[in-house]
């Protein structure tokens, strides 16, 4: 296996300790992430969501509530993100016949990008959403959390559909 230099890492020193990146010098852009995901459930979960019956309540707005929380909440749960100002978050949920996919769109204008905002969105959003139907469905499974799109910053435009055609 061939070694590697750990100062190729931002995120480590060249000792190989972790350190928090100084984006001080970079430029301030508005900066956009989208990261989604899903929550299979029973189809008597995905009958109470279409009723809204849950037991608990609104489930669904229950799940973007956190999930909003949770993007504006990132750096404390993930060690070195930076604190950043969070300008909007957009959290949307489906119902299918078997799942309910999540979608997060966070927005700033700052000097690091979104990507852990949004997919921390999407994980609460989806802890959240078992929490609330886990009566119902005890086996109710997050799944599927990716990145699919950032804006912004030195890389400009990023797309997971066209990164897997590369």
């Amino acid at each position: 296996m061939p070694s590697t230099d750990v100062t190729e890492f931002s995120h480590v020193d060249g000792r190989g300790h972790a350190r928090m990146v100084d984006v001080s010098a970079k430029e301030v852009s508005v900066r956009e992430a989208t990261a989604t995901g899903l929550v299979k459930v029973s189809s008597r979960v995905v009958e109470l969501l279409r009723g809204n019956a849950i037991p608990k309540g609104d489930a669904l707005a229950v799940a973007r509530i956190a999930g909003i929380a949770a993007a504006k909440r990132t750096p404390d749960l993930v060690p070195l993100c930076h604190p950043i100002a969070i300008h909007g978050v957009t959290v949307d949920l489906e119902v299918l016949d078997d799942r309910v996919t999540i979608s997060a769109t966070v927005r700033t204008a700052d000097r690091t990008g979104v990507e852990m905002e949004a997919l921390t969105c999407v994980a609460v959003a989806g802890l959240a959403l078992v929490d609330m139907v886990k009566a119902v469905d005890p086996a109710a499974e997050i799944d599927a959390i990716r990145v699919e799109e950032k804006l912004g910053g030195k890389t400009g435009v990023w797309r997971r559909d066209s990164a897997e055609q590369a």
